[in-house]
């Protein structure tokens, strides 16, 4: 017997284990057990915006009122029908918040395979490519795979997009939630850029404020209550980590036309999320990362943008003991319960969330 996790699209903070019976697989699918994944804020974010980014898409439930969440990790193929895909084969990437998933596997090579499930071919492509890995992993590399690729490859792509509009003439940027992982990944690609970057300038809370300035990226960091008061009103772009509408207001407000870009990229601050309304300088413009990697692609070639963000995740990866403390939790039980912490805001910066199956 399957088990899965439904989450309440009207209150994302609710979710239930439902067993389900086990999947049947057809001609040309494989079905595969997930061994285990990570639960980060990034996930908080895709129940977010499941409804406006399709994200409820990936692994429907079959209801307009829940959906599945979808997670980062690794899996085991238990059964196969699928020519070039075996049993006991391992992968890496997109899965649902649940025990199994069923794949239809095209584009086979060896490195990677691409799920071409009828409901998933007008979704954005990079969700639905897997890379095959070693049949026996590294527990800690896998941990650490699981918790920072999805985010730092986020960072860096975030980086890259500034970097490629010539950071949008802004004298410095402002990074909102700057203790989340895709936060602090942005700062320290920023600051590998220095002195061709513009001043980082780290937003968080009063609590968060050591940990972000102990990790020596932002060449300052500012508490959201200090926004007026210590925010040079110069040529700046803010980068949205949280979707906090109040922090969104005051910072447009207090910057004015001297707010050059206004890029959304999370919503860790569900709760906070409102329209503001119009407001002074860009008008925020929600950032996709798949975009990114479309236009890259275009210029650069699938290969050499791989290459490129596999360099860039890898090298903050190794650097993340300093910071870093793994937790894991057992099964999808400890994964509801991690859940709830995670959507109701009760987490650590310096704690990354692993559910082992």
């Amino acid at each position: 017997m399957g088990c899965r996790i439904e989450i309440n699209r009207a209150d994302i903070r609710e979710g239930v284990k439902v067993d389900a019976e086990p999947a049947q697989i057809s001609d040309g699918e494989i079905l595969v057990e997930i061994e285990r994944f990570a639960l980060t804020t990034n996930n908080v974010t895709y129940a977010a915006a499941g409804e406006q980014l399709a994200y409820w898409k990936f692994f429907p439930t079959g209801s307009e009122q829940t959906g599945i969440v979808p997670v980062w990790g690794f899996a085991r193929v238990t059964q196969s029908k699928c020519e070039g895909v075996v049993p006991g084969e391992r992968l890496y990437g997109f899965w649902p918040l649940a025990t199994h998933c069923v794949l239809k596997p095209g584009k086979i090579s060896d490195r990677w395979l691409t799920d071409t499930s009828e409901h998933r071919q007008k979704l954005p492509p990079i969700y639905n490519d897997y890379n095959r890995v070693p049949p026996d992993g590294d527990a800690g590399a896998d941990d650490l795979r699981s918790l920072l690729q999805p985010l730092l490859v986020t960072s860096w792509l975030l980086f890259d997009f500034l970097q490629d509009n010539d950071w949008f003439d802004a004298e410095q940027i402002l990074i909102g939630s700057a203790s989340s992982k895709t936060g602090l990944g942005l700062a320290k690609y920023l600051a590998e850029a220095r002195p061709d970057a513009p001043k980082i300038v780290g937003l968080t809370s009063p609590g968060n404020k050591a940990f972000v300035e102990g990790l020596g990226a932002c060449d300052s960091v500012v508490a959201y209550d200090r926004i007026t008061a210590e925010i040079a009103a110069v040529p700046s772009v803010f980068v949205d980590m949280a979707g906090n509408a109040e922090v969104r207001s005051a910072l447009h407000n207090h910057l004015g036309d001297q707010m050059k870009h206004s890029a959304a990229v999370g919503t860790s601050h569900w709760d906070k999320f409102a329209p503001t309304g119009d407001l002074p300088g860009a008008k925020p413009q929600f950032f996709f990362a798949p975009a990114q990697v479309v236009k890259r692609r275009e210029e650069w070639g699938a290969d050499v943008v791989q290459r490129k963000i596999a360099d860039a995740w890898q090298r903050l990866a190794r650097e993340s003991g300093s910071w870093l403390t793994v937790e894991h939790s057992a099964g999808l039980d400890g994964a509801l319960e991690t859940w709830r912490d995670l959507a109701d805001g009760r987490q650590r910066p310096d704690i990354g969330h692993v559910v082992v199956m």
